[in-house]
């Protein structure tokens, strides 16, 4: 029946994925890791590498007053109150043990500065060393490679088997998977003694499943994820009796560029600069019409109303804090302009409003205060007064699910008929719902991932084993 087994299987090799085999490789001795793409990581390779913290040594350098407790508020506000709190909370909680954990277990690399990404009360967000998740992937798999943990890339998850208790015994496979293709591949079963972890990601990229959940997320509207991103896992566990939470809830990116494909190397220059040094104006009117650092979905709404097209706009002052600066400009995504004039006109915005954006915006700077839309004025802030200046074309894209499966605190998956843990079964990361509500704030995926990867990993390793086929 069975063709291999291992102790505790677990499904994607992202930042939850591979986080639940390290912790649960160190209670058991068989752990594996199943990848249905052709390379590891996933999303979590080419995200931008940022990492919220509350009370982080960077904070404590620099005076800055933090606590989960703020953190969690951010969330809930940012989320519109639809977190599930427990979640939320364990995650602000153990932010800064687990960046901690990243540094001296795995030998992360970060930058010495903190940004303050947008509705963030304070500068929390780590960046790694490298301005991307690979930054943290890479010493992950090395990590594995020390631990015997195997990545069998090219395998697809077609189910989960239950026993006769209906607790989860095992999974059904497609090794040699050519992705998209369904059919490829040949049959497996593999059997966990002690639990199964799904950590598969979101489903951004499954365009029919998301427009399933929210119509208005058409196929025609771009995303930012790999192009693995698909719901084929989130499918199984709702057919073996997982609870479904908050599925529509799903998060467009307001930073992403228009001038590329994907999450590309422009929003970065829009998160970690543009936003909080620039302004965000409407290329129609030359005007503000939102807080640059508000949370992402307030941004999207302000951005896609009225058919609004945006720009954000730095000088030379602010555009030091954009980490992929010489790529945006090699590939066209970011432009150099000498004056502001010269910006108007190449990109057809009517210069007299523009100048008295600019000029009212360097006032509220020198004040210190921003009583029209509140963005946040830190001592760092300078006003636009520094040629040349730098712009960025906007386009809202499809970013990242909020909703997926029901767990607890222990990352057990809920059964939707009974309201109690399927046994033996866990998940972690995106595919998870509930964590971030109706909107998630940027920077707080890792630290889930993680968080509740290394939670799931030492859970489903502590359970006791299965007699041996």
């Amino acid at each position: 029946m069975w063709n291999e087994e291992y102790d505790v299987v677990v499904i994607g090799s992202g930042f939850a994925g591979l986080a639940a085999a390290i912790e649960a490789r160190k209670l058991c001795s068989s752990v594996i890791v199943l990848e249905k793409m052709a390379v590891p990581g996933g999303n979590s390779t080419i995200s931008g590498g940022l990492f919220a913290a509350a009370g982080s040594p960077l904070q404590a350098r620099d005076n800055i007053a933090d606590s989960p407790e703020l953190m969690l508020a951010d969330m809930l506000a940012a989320g519109r109150n639809y977190n599930h709190r427990e979640l939320a909370r364990i995650v602000a909680e153990r932010s800064t043990g687990t960046l901690l954990w990243t540094i001296d277990d795995l030998g992360v690399k970060y930058k010495p500065e903190l940004s303050h990404l947008g509705g963030h009360s304070v500068p929390r967000t780590y960046n790694t060393a490298n301005t991307s998740g690979a930054g943290i992937i890479r010493p992950m798999l090395v990590r594995c490679r020390e631990m015997d943990i195997p990545i069998r890339l090219k395998t697809f998850l077609a189910g989960l088997i239950a026993d006769e208790n209906g607790d989860v015994e095992g999974v059904e496979v497609r090794e040699d998977y050519i992705f998209p293709n369904r059919e490829s591949g040949v049959g497996k079963r593999i059997r966990a003694k002690q639990a199964v972890i799904l950590a598969t990601g979101g489903f951004s990229q499954d365009k029919e499943f998301r427009a399933v959940q929210n119509p208005m997320l058409t196929e025609d509207i771009e995303c930012t994820n790999h192009r693995g991103a698909t719901a084929e896992s989130l499918i199984c566990a709702l057919a073996a009796g997982a609870t479904p939470v908050q599925l529509s809830m799903i998060q467009l990116g307001p930073w992403a560029s228009r001038d590329e494909e994907g999450f590309g190397v422009g929003s970065m220059f829009s998160m970690l600069a543009g936003f909080p040094y620039g302004i965000l104006i409407d290329l129609h009117t030359g005007e503000r019409f939102v807080n640059e650092q508000a949370d992402r979905k307030l941004l999207v709404d302000a951005m896609l109303s009225s058919g609004r097209e945006s720009i954000a706009i730095v000088d030379e002052m602010g555009v030091r804090h954009a980490s992929t600066l010489e790529q945006c400009l090699k590939r066209g995504v970011v432009r150099k302009y000498n004056s502001i004039e010269e910006l108007a006109v190449a990109n057809q915005v009517p210069l007299a409003p523009l100048q008295a954006t600019v000029a009212s915006y360097n006032t509220l700077v020198e004040q210190g205060r921003d009583d029209r839309f509140g963005k946040p004025i830190p001592r760092d802030l300078q006003p636009l007064t520094h040629p040349p200046f730098f712009c960025i074309r906007l386009i809202s894209k499809v970013h990242h699910c909020m909703g997926g499966i029901r767990i607890n605190a222990k990352a057990q998956v809920i059964r939707m008929a009974s309201h109690q843990p399927i046994g033996r079964f866990y998940a972690a990361g995106e595919i998870v719902g509930g964590v971030h509500g109706a909107s998630r704030l940027g920077s707080n995926a890792i630290p889930e991932c993680l968080v509740f990867g290394r939670i799931a990993g030492a859970n489903a390793a502590s359970e006791t084993p299965r007699s041996s086929i």
